[in-house]
């Protein structure tokens, strides 16, 4: 995984388990939720995270491995590009050092006031993007 990957560590509850005894794929939609908000919230300058939302538009999930309720995982997310008020992330589920599911998802800025798209200013996508 990149430098550039904000690691995330995700806690598995006993409510994420399903009749099968792993974690159900839709709590995976919660993890990479979770995970890309803080790692907007952690990156962007504070009034940058006061004037935006975010709001999913696309998530492609592939699932590599079950998972389980003992299971030590973390989301290692990178922000790919970004594009007018779109944003590409890729999220990594890791345990350990083995992949269990890879989530490409698209996201859209919104100002926090009139809830529109909204585009970054340049110098807070360079606190996510290499250029």
């Amino acid at each position: 995984m990149s430098e550039r990957a904000f690691h995330h560590p995700i806690g598995i509850e006993p409510a994420d388990i399903d009749h099968m005894g792993h974690v159900n794929n839709s709590v995976y939609l919660k993890w990479v939720q979770d995970a890309v908000v803080h790692y907007w919230s952690k990156v962007a300058p504070p009034e940058a995270v006061a004037r935006h939302l975010w709001v999913a538009l696309k998530h492609e999930i592939s699932y590599r491995r079950p998972t389980f309720l003992k299971d030590v995982v973390v989301a290692d997310v990178i922000a790919d590009k970004v594009s007018g008020a779109r944003a590409f992330f890729t999220t990594v589920i890791k345990r350990g050092d083995e992949t269990i599911a890879e989530v490409k998802s698209v996201w859209c800025c919104l100002d926090a006031s009139s809830q529109r798209p909204a585009r970054l200013a340049k110098d807070v996508v360079s606190r996510f993007i290499e250029r």
